[in-house]
C-alpha cells in the first residue's frame, strides 16, 4: 500500500509540473569538457569577458580530510611548497615567471585549501603564445612534477607558523570547539586544513611526500582553462602536455567521509577570554547526493531556496522591532561536506538575552513548519526568482573567469550539472506556473527533520548561557505551542514613489565630449549629468553623485552621530516605505543605491539592470527628496551600537585598532575617537537627521555620473523625470582641511596588550606632502609595490617570520596631497624586533637607489597589464569619467598614463624613498602581547 501511494504521488507530481522530474538538466555546451586516458579531467571555455586573457586552474580532488593522523596539516603544506619549485620552474620560478608578465602574487596567483580540495589558480593571463604554453605547463607541472626538496619544505614551516598565528583568535578557538558537534565526531573534527603545529613544525620529509605521492594523481585532478582562447587549440595543447603524465597504478581508493546520522541533539558551549558577545548556531544536517542531476533535483533546488529566502524575510523583520530579543540572525540550506547539508539557523542574542532570543527565531521556523507561507510571499519570491534568472541570462557572456570556475568546481567535485542557464529557466518557468503552496509547506518540514540536530553556543563567562537542557526545553515548547498562528501581511499594490508628485524639469542643454565619447546633460534645475554608453558587460548600469564637503564639515560634536549616518539611512528605509517594506516593493527588480559620507566627500553609489534603470533613478530621487529617519530604526540601532562596544571590549583585533588611534593621536583629539559608550553617548537621532540633511539635502552641488547599458533616448526621459525635478538651491560648498594631527612628527613606541595567543602586531608609516600629478601617483604606487616584494622576499621566504606582509603606498588628493606609505603585519615576538629592521633597512636601500630593475619592471608591468584588462569592464568607463571631471586629465591620453609609466625609472622611487626617510612623517607602533604572571 505504501508503494502504491508513493507511486501515485509521482505521478501527480509528473502531472502537475509538466515535466519528467527524471530527465537529465540541459548541459551549457559551451564549456568543453574531456577526460583523457590516465584520468584526468579538462574544461575549457572561451570568454572575451576580460580581452585577450586566460586564467588557468587545477582542482585537487584531495583536501585535509584525506591526511593521516601524523600529516594533519600537510595538504595545506603541500599547496604552500608547490609555489616553491617543480620540474620545469625551480625554486621560485613559477612567481618570477608570472610576475615578470605583470601578475600579482596573492591576487593573481594563489591557491586555497579545504576539507575535501585544494584548487591553484593563475588569473588573468596575458594569452602570448608563449604564456598560453607557460600556463598550461605550470598546471602539467602541478599535476605530477613537484620537487619537494628538502630546503624548500625546512623554508615554509615558518610561513605556515605565521599563517597560523595570524589567524589564531577567540572566533577561531571556538570554532575549533564546535567541529565535533558540527560533524558529529567525524574525521572533518579533527583536519582543520592548517593543521596541528607540533606536526607542520617536526613532521618528517616523507611524510609530505607520501601524502603527495599517494593523492596527486591523474583520476584525482580536473585543470579548467577559462579565458579569450580558441578552445580546439587549447584541447590539442592539453592532450599532448597531459596525455604524458602516468596514471597511478593500484592507487589508494579516494574515499567520502560521511557524517554519521545522530537521534539526539549534539551541543557544544565555548567560550573565551577574547569573546564578549553570545552567538548561537542550530543546524540539522541532511545526506547530499552525488548522482546526475535531474529535473527532480532542479526542483528540490528550487523549493529550498524559496523557503529559505522566505523565511530569512521574516525573521529580518523581527529583527527590526525594537523589543527583539536577537541582533541579527539568518537561515539557509548549503552544502556542509561532500557528502552533506545542513539546514541551519543562526541567532546573535542581545545581551542577556541567549534563550529568549534563540525562542523567537526557532519560532519563526516552527511557523513555517506549521502554517507554511502566504500567497504573497510565493508570488513575490517567484518575482524574485525570476528576475536572477533573467539578470543572469542577460550577462551569460560576462560572467567572470572565477564565477565560470566556480560552476567548474562544482561539476568536478561535487557532480553538479553545468546547466544552460536559458534551458534551465524554462524549465524553472514551468515549475513556477505550477508551483503550490502545499510543495513549499512541504519542503519546510522535510528541512526541518527531528533527528541530526545540532547546537553550538558561543557563550560568555559569567552569564546566563544558553544550556543543552534548556535548549532542549525550548524547542518542546515551540514545537508544541498550540497558540502559535499563521504568519499574515498585507501589503499589496504599491509602487515606490506612491503618493509623491513630481515636477517634471526637462534637459536644458547638452554637450558631446568626444574625447570620451560622453555626454553632459546640463538640466533644468543646474545639475550637471555626465552620461557614457558602455555595454561590455551587458545589462549593467552605474550610478555615482558626488559632492565636497564630507564629513570636514561636521563640527566635532557631531562626529560620532555621522559615523553611524549610513547605518539608520539603510535601517530607516526610504520615502514611505520601512526597511521592512522596502524590500518588498523592490521585489523583481535589480536596483540600488546607498549614501555614503567620506572625509571630504558625500557620495550616492547606485547599479541596476537595463530594464531597471527607472527604479535605480527613482531611489536616487528620494533619497533626496524624501529620505526616510525611523525612530524605532534608531532603537534597534541603539542595541547593536551596545552589542558592539561589548564584542570589541575584549576583541584583540579592536584593541589593537584602538591602541594605534591612540598612541598615534592622543586619548582625547575629537577627530579621532575610540569607539566607546562616551562616543555612542554622543550620538543621536536628531544629529544622524540634521548631518544628513546638511550633506544630501541640496542636489545642486553634486555631480552626476551614469555609465552602462543604456541607450540616452530611454535615459533622458528618465533624468527629466527624476533628476531635473530635484529641488536645489544655489548653494555650494567644498571641503575644509581639518585633518588630525599625529602627537609628533614621528612617533615610535611599544605598546602592550594581553592576549591568549602571543603575536606582535607591526605598523609602520611613512608620509610627506607633495604635488597632485600622474606621475606622483604612479611613483608613490610603484615605491609601495616594489616594498611589498622586498618585504614578500625578505620577511616572509628568507626569514619565514611572516605570512602575509602588507606594504602600499597611495597618494592622496583630499584634503591636502600626500604621498602615504603604509606596512603592517603580524609575527612571532620573539623574531619582531629582527623583522622591523629589515622592514627599515629595505626602505633605507629604497632610499640609496638599490631598487632591482627587475622589481621595478614586474612592478610597471603590472600596471599596463592591469590598465589594458581593465578596459574590458565598465567600470573603466566610470573611472574615466570621474577621473576627467573630478581630477582634471583624461586617462586616455598617452601622456596621462603611457608616456609616465613608462618613463619611471629608479631614481624617481630612490627621491621620493628618500624624502619620505628625511623629510617626511612617520610612525611606527608595535603591539606587542602583555607578559603573563
Amino acid at each position: 500500500m505504501k508503494k502504491l501511494t508513493t507511486l501515485l504521488l509521482l505521478f501527480v507530481g509528473l502531472l502537475m509540473f509538466g515535466q519528467d522530474l527524471n530527465s537529465s538538466l540541459p548541459v551549457d555546451e559551451t564549456i568543453k569538457k574531456g577526460v583523457l586516458p590516465n584520468g584526468l579531467t579538462y574544461y575549457i571555455k572561451s570568454t572575451d569577458v576580460v580581452k585577450d586573457a586566460a586564467s588557468y586552474y587545477i582542482i585537487q580532488n584531495v583536501g585535509s580530510v584525506l591526511e593521516n593522523d601524523d600529516q594533519q596539516g600537510l595538504a595545506h603544506f603541500l599547496e604552500h611548497v608547490a609555489f616553491n619549485g617543480t620540474e620545469n620552474f625551480e625554486g621560485k620560478g613559477i612567481l618570477n615567471t608570472f610576475q615578470e608578465k605583470g601578475l600579482v602574487f596573492g591576487r593573481d596567483i594563489n591557491a586555497y585549501t579545504g576539507f575535501d580540495e585544494t584548487v591553484y589558480n593563475i588569473d588573468n593571463v596575458p594569452t602570448t603564445p608563449e604564456l598560453i604554453d607557460k600556463g598550461l605547463l605550470v598546471l602539467h607541472d602541478w599535476c605530477n612534477y613537484l620537487l619537494l626538496t628538502d630546503e624548500e619544505i625546512d623554508a615554509e614551516r615558518g610561513v605556515i607558523k605565521e599563517e597560523w598565528r595570524t589567524r589564531q583568535n577567540g572566533q577561531m578557538r571556538l570554532f575549533q570547539t564546535s567541529l565535533p558537534i558540527t560533524f558529529n565526531h567525524s574525521k572533518y573534527a579533527e583536519r582543520l586544513p592548517i593543521g596541528l603545529m607540533r606536526i607542520v613544525e617536526n613532521f618528517e620529509y616523507k611524510a609530505l611526500r607520501d601524502f603527495y605521492h599517494d593523492w596527486y594523481r591523474t583520476d584525482l585532478q580536473a585543470i579548467a582553462v577559462v579565458g579569450d582562447i580558441d578552445v580546439d587549440t587549447i584541447e590539442a595543447k592539453i592532450k599532448a602536455l597531459f596525455s604524458k603524465i602516468p596514471a597511478v597504478k593500484n592507487a589508494r581508493e579516494r574515499f567520502i567521509v560521511t557524517i554519521p546520522d545522530n537521534q539526539e541533539m549534539l551541543y557544544s558551549l565555548g567560550m573565551d577570554k577574547e569573546i564578549s558577545t553570545a552567538m548561537i548556531e542550530f543546524g540539522i544536517r541532511h545526506k547530499k547526493s552525488l548522482e546526475n542531476q535531474t529535473v527532480a533535483d532542479l526542483q528540490e533546488s528550487l523549493l529550498q531556496s524559496m523557503v529559505t529566502t522566505m523565511l530569512s524575510s521574516r525573521i529580518s523583520e523581527e529583527a527590526q522591532k525594537p523589543d527583539a530579543a536577537f541582533l541579527g540572525a539568518s537561515v539557509g540550506y548549503q552544502s556542509l561536506a561532500r557528502a552533506n547539508n545542513a539546514f541551519s539557523m543562526r541567532v546573535a542574542p542581545k545581551p542577556g538575552q541567549q534563550e529568549a532570543a534563540f525562542k523567537a527565531v526557532l519560532t519563526e521556523v516552527v511557523r513555517a513548519v506549521k502554517f507554511g507561507f502566504t500567497p504573497s510571499e510565493i508570488s513575490r519570491t517567484i518575482k524574485e526568482f525570476s528576475n536572477y534568472y533573467e539578470t543572469q541570462i542577460a550577462k551569460k557572456d560576462d560572467k567572470s573567469h572565477g564565477a565560470l570556475i566556480n560552476v567548474i568546481k562544482a561539476n568536478y567535485l561535487d557532480n553538479e550539472t553545468i546547466t544552460d542557464i536559458e534551458k534551465e529557466y524554462s524549465i524553472a518557468k514551468t515549475l513556477f506556473a505550477k508551483l503550490t503552496p502545499e510543495a513549499l509547506h512541504n519542503t519546510i518540514k522535510k528541512l526541518y527533520t527531528k533527528h541530526n540536530r545540532f547546537l553550538n553556543v558561543t557563550g560568555v563567562e559569567g552569564k546566563n548561557n544558553l544550556t543543552q537542557e534548556r535548549a532542549l526545553a525550548v524547542i518542546n515548547e515551540v514545537e508544541n505551542n498550540n497558540t502559535l498562528t499563521a504568519y499574515t501581511e498585507a501589503f499589496e499594490g504599491k509602487t515606490l514613489i506612491s503618493g509623491l508628485n513630481i515636477a517634471e524639469g526637462k534637459i536644458a542643454s547638452k554637450t558631446n565630449n568626444n574625447a570620451l565619447a560622453s555626454t553632459t546633460y546640463t538640466l533644468s534645475n543646474g545639475i550637471k549629468v555626465h552620461y557614457k554608453f558602455a555595454d561590455k558587460q551587458k545589462n549593467t548600469v552605474a550610478f555615482k553623485a558626488i559632492s565636497h564637503g564630507g564629513k570636514s564639515l561636521i563640527n566635532d560634536d557631531n562626529l560620532p552621530s555621522a559615523e553611524l549616518l549610513g547605518n539608520l539611512i539603510q535601517m530607516s528605509g526610504l520615502g514611505e516605505f520601512s526597511a521592512t517594506e522596502l524590500p518588498k516593493i523592490l521585489a523583481g527588480k535589480t536596483a540600488s543605491m546607498s549614501p555614503s559620507l567620506g572625509e571630504t566627500t558625500e557620495v550616492l553609489d547606485g547599479s541596476s539592470t537595463t530594464k531597471d534603470v527607472e527604479t535605480m533613478l527613482q531611489l536616487a530621487h528620494l533619497y533626496f527628496v524624501k529620505p526616510r529617519f525611523d525612530e524605532q530604526a534608531y532603537k534597534v540601532l541603539q542595541s547593536n551600537i551596545d552589542n558592539y562596544i561589548i564584542r570589541r571590549s575584549k576583541d584583540i583585533n579592536e584593541q589593537i585598532k584602538d591602541k594605534i588611534t591612540t598612541t598615534l593621536y592622543g586619548d582625547d583629539n575629537p577627530r579621532k575617537r575610540v569607539f566607546d559608550k562616551d562616543f555612542a553617548n554622543d550620538v543621536s537621532f536628531e544629529k544622524i537627521k540634521a548631518v544628513y540633511l546638511s550633506r544630501f539635502e541640496n542636489a545642486a552641488d553634486f555631480e552626476f555620473f551614469i555609465v552602462g547599458d543604456v541607450k540616452a533616448e530611454d535615459l533622458e526621459p528618465l533624468l527629466n523625470k527624476y533628476i531635473a525635478s530635484i529641488p536645489v538651491t544655489s548653494e555650494k560648498e567644498t571641503f575644509k582641511d581639518v585633518t588630525p594631527k599625529w602627537k609628533s612628527n614621528n612617533v615610535d613606541e611599544d605598546v602592550s596588550i594581553a592576549m591568549e595567543d602571543p603575536k606582535t602586531n607591526v605598523n609602520i608609516a611613512l608620509k610627506i606632502e607633495t604635488d597632485y600629478t600622474v606621475k606622483n601617483q604612479f611613483v608613490t604606487k610603484a615605491l609601495g609595490d616594489i616594498l611589498q616584494l622586498r618585504l614578500t622576499e625578505t620577511l616572509r621566504e628568507e626569514e619565514g617570520g611572516v605570512y602575509s606582509p602588507r606594504a602600499g603606498a597611495f597618494l592622496v588628493k583630499e584634503p591636502k596631497v600626500l604621498s602615504y606609505v603604509s606596512i603592517k603585519f603580524d609575527c612571532n615576538p620573539d623574531l619582531a624586533e629582527k623583522l622591523v629592521s629589515i622592514v627599515h633597512n629595505e626602505i633605507s636601500k629604497m632610499a640609496k637607489g638599490e631598487i632591482k630593475q627587475e622589481d621595478l619592471d614586474k612592478t610597471l608591468t603590472s600596471y599596463k597589464k592591469s590598465r589594458e584588462q581593465s578596459k574590458s569592464n565598465n567600470g573603466y568607463d566610470m573611472t574615466l569619467l570621474t577621473t576627467f571631471y573630478r581630477d582634471g586629465y583624461n586617462m586616455e591620453n598617452p601622456s596621462n598614463f603611457d608616456e609616465v609609466v613608462n618613463n619611471i625609472n629608479k631614481k624617481d622611487i630612490q627621491n621620493l624613498a628618500k624624502k619620505l626617510q628625511t623629510k617626511g612623517q612617520s610612525f611606527e607602533i608595535v603591539v606587542k602581547p602583555l607578559a603573563k604572571n
